[in-house]
């Protein structure tokens, strides 16, 4: 790909691209500077979107503290009801509860007795709770700061396709680390926000919009349509 420069492609995006910190579940959980309420956003985000998510963890957090202990003994129904708004309740209920209860168990309740293993270690502790898959461990790690790490959701993986960073049918990982081995760790949680601005602004799953886009230039689809 001659035509991508990392370098210049990061401030063409930062130049381009507006960046809504109050959109992003995760900017607004992490916050608190509590790991464990940005796990609850971060589960309650998976395949939704933000704004759902919000809803779901105000209504949660104006009734309960978000901490495993409260979580852990809360009703799945009660639990249910208030995280409605994210779609999936039952199922997410559930997995908040015996995610809060292994946590409890065997951490002390304390998310950060994960963090603070080494980074590949914590990465596989997180990815071995309920409902936590690769992307949500990441989103843990870099968020937190403990670990550098790229999330990559579904924005990411469309852009990075449609860039031509990667092939077609890359999959979570490759993906991953392509953007790692380009970037300085201290990029990493920048470019991730401004990934996702790109996909919901420009980058969109139907109709992008290419007349607008600041890094078309830099966009193997693009040239692909031009040409």
């Amino acid at each position: 790909m001659e035509f991508f420069d990392p370098k210049l492609f990061l401030k063409m995006l930062s130049d381009g691209v507006k960046l809504d910190y109050e959109s992003y579940a995760a900017v607004i959980a992490h916050r608190s500077s509590d790991p464990f309420k940005l796990l609850i956003m971060t589960i309650l985000s998976q395949n939704t979107n933000d704004r759902n998510a919000i809803k779901a963890y105000n209504n949660l957090s104006s009734k309960f503290n978000v901490d495993a202990k409260t979580l852990s003994n809360i009703p799945i129904e009660t639990l249910s009801e208030l995280i409605k708004p994210a779609g999936m309740n039952v199922k997410r209920a559930v997995k908040i509860i015996e995610l809060s209860r292994i946590i409890c168990e065997h951490y002390d309740g304390d998310l950060n007795n994960i963090l603070n293993l080494p980074c590949d270690e914590a990465r596989r502790a997180l990815m071995l709770l309920p409902g936590v898959g690769a992307k949500t461990a990441d989103v843990i790690l870099l968020f937190t700061g403990k670990c550098p790490t790229f999330p990559v959701d579904t924005h990411i993986t469309r852009v990075s396709k449609r860039l031509g960073i990667v092939s077609a049918n890359a999959d979570y990982e490759e993906i991953r680390g392509v953007w790692m081995k380009m970037y300085r760790a201290s990029d990493y949680l920048r470019l991730h926000l401004l990934l996702i601005a790109l996909g919901r602004q420009f980058c969109t799953a139907r109709n992008p919009r290419h007349d607008a886009c600041p890094v078309k230039v830099m966009c193997g689809f693009w040239r692909s349509i031009k040409s």
